[in-house]
């Protein structure tokens, strides 16, 4: 069991990590439920495993470093069993200002690539690649159109 802490303590401390994330790792370790709980919870209280700190740290790292809108972060963080407030709490660290920037910045970079000399289709393949990044729908049919208008 000693062990297993040591190894699960390496384990968080090398990145962020979720509950789920840090559970599945000691259930590898052939651990039984009530022994991963207990680690869990040692782990807590030793400061190495934080849901909040978790939560920020991946919104904001794939926002930077992905170009990840919203709810494709949002859906991520449910996947690794983040709690819905804790999800709002992350998403809140992202900057709006840089999260327009982000986006604007996309829709121009994709629409030098685009060679479709129809508007309305080209508009439509540009929206469906910022929605395919998690974008919302209606903020990224809001920048192509102001995009349009500057043109």
């Amino acid at each position: 069991m000693d062990q297993s802490l040591v190894k699960a303590q390496k384990y968080c401390a090398y990145q962020e990590r979720s509950q789920q994330e840090v559970r599945d790792k000691l259930y590898t370790f052939g651990l039984h439920k009530n022994q991963v709980e207990e680690l869990i919870s040692r782990l807590i209280s030793d400061g190495f495993l934080k849901e909040e700190r978790f939560a920020i740290a991946y919104a904001t790292g794939k926002f930077r470093t992905k170009k990840w809108g919203v709810v494709k972060i949002r859906q991520a963080l449910k996947e690794k069993k983040v709690s819905e407030p804790l999800i709002v709490l992350a998403l809140n660290e992202i900057d709006p200002h840089e999260y327009l920037a982000v986006l604007q910045k996309l829709v121009r970079q994709k629409q030098k690539t685009l060679k479709e000399p129809n508007i309305f289709k080209r508009n439509y393949k540009l929206a469906q690649y910022c929605i395919s990044h998690g974008f919302e729908t209606e903020l990224v049919w809001e920048v192509i159109r102001s995009e349009n208008e500057n043109d």
